[in-house]
């Protein structure tokens, strides 16, 4: 009997101890991106737009709100969240007299990302690496050259690398910087039809605080 005691209370304090590393592994990230785009496009067509016509993307800056949850001391599942930011493209070749400003969309684009954290729990810094998937949708598209523009969604990989540094057991800083794969396919209605295919092809760069709980 007092056997099978010990076993039942190793077992107990084996189950309490794993619910309370569990616990004890989840963080919220609260901080600031630049969103850099480096697009290509297929060209701008359409009846009477000129050989030769294209946009380029501009970059924007916003505010992300990240949470993930430790599975392991070293593999973490990890949701993005972000105010949309506003992207701008202006009018480049043979169109470039169009100007600044011939295209502005908002992206909303929720990630969800697998992460490795290289040491242990408790180090100073802890340097990972991660891969997932984004999915963007875009709002609020408006152009001064056509009444009525429509973006397709895109869902496509993501892969970043960033470093955790404690301040202490709760609270740090962190910064990352993360490649995705956004391309979307334009089509704007007005006088004449415009046609493109945006490939945006960003680097995102993150920074701001962590409290982990």
């Amino acid at each position: 009997m007092k056997s099978k005691l010990q076993t039942l209370a190793v077992a107990l304090a084996a189950t309490c101890g794993t619910g309370l590393a569990v616990a004890d592994n989840n963080t919220f990230k609260f901080g600031v991106t630049d969103y850099t785009t480096h697009s290509r496009t297929n060209g701008v067509t359409g009846v009477g737009v000129p050989p030769g016509a294209d946009a380029e993307t501009g970059d924007a800056t916003t505010v992300i709100f990240v949470y993930e949850r430790l599975i392991t001391p070293n593999v973490g599942i990890e949701l993005v969240l972000g105010i949309p930011p506003k992207i701008k493209a202006k009018a480049t070749g043979s169109v470039a007299f169009l100007g600044d400003d011939v295209l502005s969309a908002h992206n909303l684009a929720p990630t969800l990302l697998a992460n490795y954290h290289f040491g242990q729990p408790g180090d100073k810094f802890r340097p990972y690496v991660g891969a997932g998937i984004n999915h963007t949708k875009f709002t609020g598209i408006e152009s001064k050259l056509a009444t009525d523009v429509k973006m397709s969604d895109s869902t496509g990989w993501v892969v970043q690398a960033g470093v955790d540094y404690a301040l202490d057991k709760q609270w740090g800083l962190f910064a990352s910087v993360a490649a995705l794969k956004v391309k979307s396919k334009l089509v704007a209605s007005g006088t004449t039809v415009l046609q493109t295919t945006i490939d945006f092809r960003p680097i995102v760069y993150s920074f701001g605080a962590s409290y982990s709980f």
